[in-house]
């Protein structure tokens, strides 16, 4: 069976003409930028807790499944790139409804993880200032990336560029000072510090194969937002080779961050004395006996939350006028002024002041967000390994030989993260403390599922599709 292209598709092959928009240096960095967030900062010790050391199998699973999903989109990225990214292939090679719900699926996951990190500044800020009210840092926040949003893709690139500069410079430099701590003996409990910490307290697997499948969903929660890549990619300068380049180095750097850390993380502090009262990190520093541990970490993770918010906007944004160019969103967010999408900034920003005046009626739900954002991040996931496997069996032989980058393993890598994906689900039906978000996001497909159907979607689609074949 034939897939008609999408009318915003440019023809398969052909060389896209370099343009003033976004270097290797911009998306590397805006991938790392939505991936270092609190879910390392902050969620990194609730993992921890639920396996113990054997978290350490869960991060580097984790990272195989984004490896395979990254290669996935960018096979499809460089064979034909495109605003809208992810949506327009799942578009092509799933059908409208494919499209639809991954695109939309992709905007709710991140609205959910920005409104999670403008609480966290608004809290963290009181660090500084308690006597002033934290909306008054939210609406700041918002101004700031408001404004780099409806900028040049330049000018935003730049600032998440800034941004992530501190997030990773605090990664390592936690890193090497574990480093220091073993190796030299520093710090105010050096005999604490012992590789041997990662084996001596119950075993590597304390907990039991159990409670490493409960620490799933918070490490999956951490990996999120890498998909960006694919978002990014459509508006670099020369996406054959920015996006081969970031999809190959973008999850070896993130995933070695990851597990250095956390690895340094249970070296240097017992397992169980990881209690998610104050970040691991900041036990780190204070390992170190550095006084001003909570004022620095304070600034990095608030860094933190100002780079996902800033990244995850641009994200969301693009998707959803690439959505709306295949007539699955309002066509007003198709508009777009010096080939920035105004109109859905503007919009998503508007969601985002809602959105924080609830959020701040419900707090400490940091889990259930996390549990939340993690089926929406592996739903966009899913569909995307689906969208590729589908484009390759809709492919000759030749054309497949043909692939400029082309997913190593085929097929078993992508089978490998599908079957990953599902069983996620299963982990969230299973536990009870997750099945909450489960439920949630299970509700949301269903919605927006009616809504595709009630609103005329699929008739409109035909049609596009008819007057496009007919030019």
């Amino acid at each position: 069976m034939s897939i008609m292209t999408a009318p915003s598709e440019k023809p398969t092959g052909t060389t896209q003409p370099k343009r003033r928009g976004l270097t290797h240096r911009h998306i590397h960095f805006i991938a790392l930028g939505s991936a270092i967030g609190t879910g390392l900062f902050y969620g990194s010790a609730g993992a921890i807790q639920a396996a113990g050391p054997s978290v350490l199998l869960v991060y580097l699973l984790g990272g195989a499944v984004v490896y395979f999903m990254l290669r996935a989109l960018g096979e499809m990225s460089v064979r034909n790139p495109m605003r809208g990214s992810f949506a327009v292939y799942c578009r092509k090679y799933l059908g409208g409804w494919g499209g639809y719900i991954t695109g939309w699926m992709f905007a709710f996951e991140m609205m959910i993880v920005c409104l999670a990190d403008l609480t966290a500044i608004g809290i963290y800020m009181k660090f500084w200032f308690p006597d002033t009210a934290a909306w008054v840092w939210i609406a700041v926040t918002l101004l700031i990336i408001g404004a780099a949003n409806l900028a040049t893709v330049r000018w935003f690139g730049e600032l998440e560029f800034a941004f992530t500069i501190i997030k990773v410079t605090a990664v390592v430099a936690m890193i090497v000072g574990g480093a220091a701590i073993l190796i030299f003996n520093l710090g105010q409990q050096p005999e604490v510090a012992q590789v041997s910490n990662l084996w001596n307290d119950g075993g590597f697997f304390p907990n039991g194969v159990q409670g490493m499948i409960a620490s799933f969903i918070l490490v999956l929660f951490a990996f999120g937002g890498t998909e960006i890549i694919g978002v990014a990619g459509a508006e670099a300068e020369d996406p054959e080779r920015s996006i081969p380049n970031a999809v190959n180095t973008v999850p070896a750097r993130i995933l070695i961050f990851y597990v250095l850390a956390i690895s340094i993380i249970l070296i240097l502090n017992p397992w169980r004395t990881i209690t998610g009262e104050e970040s691991p990190f900041v036990q780190i520093f204070n390992t170190l006996g550095v006084n001003w541990a909570a004022g620095l970490l304070n600034f990095v993770v608030i860094t933190a939350a100002l780079s996902a918010i800033n990244a995850d906007l641009f994200g969301t944004g693009r998707v959803l006028t690439g959505l709306a160019k295949e007539n699955l969103a309002p066509r007003k967010m198709a508009k777009t002024y010096r080939d920035v999408p105004v109109m859905t900034i503007v919009t998503l920003l508007g969601v985002l002041i809602v959105g924080v005046f609830l959020n701040a009626r419900y707090p400490d739900v940091f889990e259930t967000i996390a549990a939340l954002a993690t089926f929406a991040t592996v739903f966009v996931w899913l569909m995307i390994l689906l969208a590729q496997v589908a484009m390759r069996k809709q492919m000759t032989d030749e054309e497949q030989r043909a692939l400029k980058f082309a997913v190593p393993f085929w097929p078993y890598g992508q089978y490998f993260a599908i079957a990953f994906i599902v069983f996620t689900f299963g982990i969230m039906a299973w536990l009870p403390d997750f099945r909450l978000a489960l439920g949630i996001g299970v509700a949301f497909t269903v919605i927006m599922t009616v809504l595709y159907f009630a609103t005329g979607r699929p008739q409109v689609l035909e049609q596009a599709d008819e007057e496009y074949a007919q030019q």
